[in-house]
């Protein structure tokens, strides 16, 4: 069936059935009029469908997580009547539009070409950027649903949950921090604008001269191995259950490169989830990278 063919029905029942737009919301694709009290919200990001939950909305419809069977082991719970929209690059308008959505949230860098589409299905509200934006992006969302003062509760108890952890960290700060990231095929270096590399930059964490750059990431060679040199070195695998990114983690950890690095010679490598340190983005996984960073210092929980 053509989505023409969908659209038509459904958005005349939408009309019928949805009370008159209440609020303007200001966005990364314009002015939308949304309603006051959006009751089938789907979402089509990531770090999105985090902001959601953590205001304690579970969407109708959502993108799967880029890992897990379909939703990350931390949110799966949440999640298990939520229907699954496509991925972030692929969303299955079908799909979305047999959910009869008051209310659509994306993002303008994966959304644009198809944010026509999307609005002529329901009121959709875009950011900006992904990457390290989460926290504006969780500010414009709990704005188009109609909670802006728990979205702002929510940000403000992750700042006073970071500045408390730099507090207890205390000298520990004077470590340069290197971040790796392991993928089918690739290595990455992680640098300041991707999700870790701001949250570490928030408590206070220095990183070595390779990675002190306002970038995302950078995708390197073995000769390039030392350039990983840190006083802490913590890296993430990519692995979506075919064993290539672990195949690439164990071939590059087996290095002699790697084995000569400092830092790994004096044990303060660390392994932690992708999932949480990169690939979700969002609040949840904020708060459980500030987790891992409290048992890697061996510090008592700030939560």
């Amino acid at each position: 069936m053509s989505l023409r063919r969908l659209f038509t029905p459904l958005l005349l029942a939408g009309l019928l059935a949805n009370p008159a737009f209440a609020r303007e919301i200001t966005h990364a694709m314009g002015v939308t009029d949304v309603p006051d009290h959006p009751q089938r919200i789907v979402v089509l990001t990531n770090e999105g469908t985090e902001a959601l939950l953590a205001l304690g909305i579970t969407p109708v419809g959502a993108v799967k997580s880029w890992l897990g069977n379909p939703w990350y082991d931390h949110i799966s719970g949440q999640m298990t009547d939520v229907t699954v929209l496509g991925e972030e690059s692929a969303v299955n308008l079908e799909v979305l539009v047999s959910l009869q959505p008051d209310l659509i949230l994306g993002n303008k860098q994966r959304h644009e070409k198809i944010y026509e589409q999307l609005s002529a299905i329901a009121p959709t509200v875009v950011s900006e950027r992904l990457r390290g934006d989460w926290k504006i992006n969780l500010a414009l969302y709990s704005d188009a649903i109609g909670k802006a003062e728990e979205g702002k509760a929510l940000l403000a108890a992750f700042d006073a949950r970071v500045a408390a952890l730099h507090d207890e960290l205390g000298a520990s700060l004077d470590e340069k921090i290197s971040i790796a990231r392991f993928m089918p095929g690739q290595t990455r270096i992680m640098f300041k604008d991707s999700f870790s590399g701001l949250i570490l930059s928030e408590l206070g964490f220095q990183r070595p001269a390779s990675q002190d750059k306002d970038e995302f990431a950078e995708e390197i060679t073995k000769e390039r191995i030392p350039e990983f040199e840190g006083d802490r070195l913590i890296y993430f695998t990519y692995e979506i259950g075919n064993g290539e990114g672990d195949s690439q983690a164990k071939d590059w950890l087996a290095d002699p490169l790697w084995q000569n690095l400092g830092v790994v010679k004096a044990g303060k490598v660390h392994a932690v989830s992708d999932a949480v340190w990169n690939t979700a983005g969002g609040i949840i996984a904020g708060n459980l990278l500030l987790d891992d960073v409290e048992t890697i210092y061996g510090l008592a929980s700030t939560r």
